[in-house]
């Protein structure tokens, strides 16, 4: 949304989590203009009332949007979209899904609490493993598969066309590439599907004539964008910034019933075979949350990857009894 056009008159977005994540949500949504009300839920009384003193200080500066926030999950209540980034944080060399069990632990308590208060919401997990709570917050709370679902691949779609414009030197407005699965180890771009204005990745060349995108440059690409948080989190101790934007622009696309397409991470039935479990494909978007999942094509070898994601992220919801 650009800054000079205002949020629906009724729109409020509402952040459960005063962290580095929940935090850099509400301040992005702020900046944008993403929502009318943003609201902000922590337990830690002092933390989140700081948070947004904090950012009411500079609304001065931002598009006509209210900002709240304190410990009463009252706060909560009437919003349209429920962004969920709390839980324990990932450590440096700590996988997404370590953080399975304790994650899973918080949302089954919160869930609830979180529904009685905004029934007809969207949920949003960004708290990790977002694939695996997707699946948790779905079923605990009852509520239709399209309503409960996660940012998913989006980010990690992002920092992989980023790096393809990077190499190619153009635009990334001219790259058209997704990473599905997993948001996770077990993610893996579409090459298969993946163009540069039109043009085959594997047939982009530079200036001289030179393929650019050879297997081991799409494999150093891919290698990178799985593991991107990971060297940001040893470096700055948490990513942020990134997610922020993306918890910004997916609100944007809710609120304003764009019909965006976006890889979000939703829980499946019968997609390439897999059901019961929550992986990220393209997926239209609105105000009614995810509206349709869409069956891109992929070939034999991007076939199986996506079995092995489905089967690596079942794995762990079976082991926590969903």
């Amino acid at each position: 949304m650009s800054p000079d056009i205002p949020a629906p008159a009724s729109s409020k977005l509402a952040v459960v989590g005063a962290g580095s994540v929940g935090t850099a949500i509400a301040y992005a949504a702020l900046i944008r203009g993403s929502a009318r009300q943003v609201a902000i839920y922590d337990i830690n009384a002092a933390k989140v009332e700081a948070e947004v003193a904090d950012l009411a200080h500079g609304t001065q500066y931002t598009p006509r949007s209210r900002i709240m926030g304190g410990a009463d999950i009252e706060y909560v209540a009437g919003a349209s979209i429920v962004i969920i980034t709390a839980g324990a944080r990932q450590d440096p060399g700590q996988t997404r899904m370590d953080l399975a069990a304790v994650n899973a632990g918080i949302l089954r308590d919160l869930m609830p609490k979180l529904v009685e208060q905004a029934p007809k919401a969207c949920f949003v997990l960004v708290t990790n493993p977002c694939d695996v709570l997707t699946v948790v917050a779905q079923k605990v709370s009852g509520l239709p598969t399209n309503q409960v679902f996660s940012t998913g691949t989006m980010l990690d779609t992002a920092r992989l066309r980023w790096a393809i414009a990077e190499k190619a030197k153009v635009s990334q407005s001219n790259v058209h590439a997704n990473i599905v699965g997993e948001h996770g180890d077990t993610e893996f771009p579409i090459w298969s599907a993946a163009t540069i204005a039109q043009i085959p990745i594997r047939e982009w060349t530079n200036p001289r004539g030179q393929h650019v995108f050879t297997d081991n440059v799409l494999d150093e690409v891919a290698e990178n964008t799985v593991n991107a948080a990971y060297s940001i989190i040893a470096g700055k101790g948490a990513t942020n910034y990134a997610i922020g934007l993306t918890g910004a622009r997916l609100t944007e696309a809710v609120l304003e019933h764009q019909r965006m397409i976006l890889p979000l991470s939703s829980v499946l039935t019968d997609y390439r075979g897999v059901s019961g479990v929550a992986l990220s494909v393209p997926s239209m978007v609105s105000k009614k949350g995810i509206q349709r999942v869409f069956e891109v094509p992929m070939d034999d070898g991007e076939q199986q990857l996506f079995r092995e994601s489905a089967d690596h992220v079942g794995a762990i919801c079976r082991s926590l009894g969903y």
